[in-house]
């Protein structure tokens, strides 16, 4: 497999200096006894409640606005409160608010089938699997349902003209497919009901989805006129997914890949190889909800979010100091990182592209 050449840590990883294996064991008794692996129940209470109060807030702002063109102000609103929302079924699905599957789901099917119509039970499935081999060539599926490639041997799986232009220019064409995010992601989660209609979730999955889409596509359509109704529908949907986006892009791209039909790393250098943190600030930790903090949640993943910027000096100390690099970034400099990554796979896909071709050729 011609994994490519950034399969190394990046340039402005911390280098670390040689000593005993790293152990998850050991590390783990390190957060633990700082007690950051307990639930706060109550910190989520509040940042439920404030979050709903500001979806509440934004679509006040909707009623009272009506026929004005001032309703795309209240759109990018709702992308940003769409984004949060996202972000605590996003922690509910780790079990950070609550350790039963009660709690879970139940926070997790309000933020994400109700108020944003995405497929909790189908992302439960999809992102456990992630974390489980994050940067996998074969088994990550967030790196198998992306329209860009991370390998140019991916570049053969790719059918059509529009698929191999991405594929082409996939280091701009990235950012221009990233306002398609969230309706990919609504969209996923109906393929997926429908896939395995037979589960017991599907059903319920399926009309808690549905109920979003007839009751959000209702009020729009009925309360705005055609023309802007459907530039409130492209500025909050489109924001949305620039917003998710830019949340999970710098998790990963760019970061070691690997590949093979098993994982053969073990978990602790498994998740902090292939994660990469961005600089904490009190600006960050508010936009990226912690996920900035992702090596520290890929290790932890039941860490409840309020908790990861005290262990992430924990961590750094400990990987550092056992031999691991620690990757940490600006969000400006992660993402021109990952347009680097992006285009070098694309420019390697001709080269491979030719030489095959020459190849079949040669055995004619």
């Amino acid at each position: 497999m011609n994994i490519p050449e950034m399969a190394e840590p990046p340039a402005h990883s911390h280098r670390p200096s040689p000593t005993q294996p790293a152990n998850m064991k050991d590390i783990t008794q390190l957060v633990k006894a700082a007690g950051l692996l307990e639930p706060q129940p109550l910190y989520y209470t509040l940042k439920i409640f404030t979050n709903l109060g500001m979806l509440a807030a934004a679509w006040t702002a909707f009623a009272l606005l009506g026929d004005s063109w001032w309703q795309l102000a209240t759109a990018a609103c709702l992308a940003f409160c769409f984004g949060q929302t996202s972000v605590i079924g996003h922690d509910a699905g780790h079990r950070q608010i609550g350790r039963t599957r009660k709690v879970a789901n139940l926070v997790g099917y309000l933020h994400a089938n109700v108020l944003t119509g995405t497929n909790f039970h189908w992302w439960i499935g999809h992102h456990t699997k992630h974390h489980n081999f994050p940067n996998h060539l074969s088994l990550d599926p967030d790196i198998q349902r992306r329209q860009v490639i991370f390998d140019p041997a991916h570049h053969a799986r790719k059918k059509g003209t529009v698929k191999r232009f991405i594929i082409r220019h996939q280091g701009w064409m990235f950012y221009v497919l990233i306002p398609l995010e969230g309706l990919r992601l609504n969209l996923a989660g109906y393929i997926a009901a429908y896939r395995y209609a037979a589960m017991r979730k599907a059903t319920t999955d399926l009309i808690l989805c549905t109920t979003h889409l007839v009751a959000y596509l209702t009020l729009l359509f009925s309360a705005l006129p055609l023309g802007l109704a459907v530039s409130f529908l492209a500025v909050h949907q489109g924001l949305f997914g620039v917003y998710v986006g830019l949340l999970f892009a710098p998790n990963h791209k760019g970061m070691p890949l690997r590949d093979g039909q098993q994982e053969e790393q073990d978990w602790l250098p498994r998740q902090v190889l292939s994660s990469r943190n961005l600089a904490p600030n009190r600006l960050t930790d508010f936009f990226y909800a912690g996920l900035n903090y992702q090596i520290e949640h890929h290790l932890f993943p039941t860490m409840p979010r309020r908790s990861l910027h005290k262990a992430q000096p924990l961590v750094k100390r400990y990987v550092l100091t056992h031999g691991l690099p620690y990757t940490e970034t600006s969000p400006l400099r992660s993402y021109r990182d990952i347009t680097r990554f992006l285009t070098m796979v694309s420019h390697q896909v001709p080269e491979r592209a030719d030489s095959l071709t020459k190849a079949r050729g040669g055995a004619q």
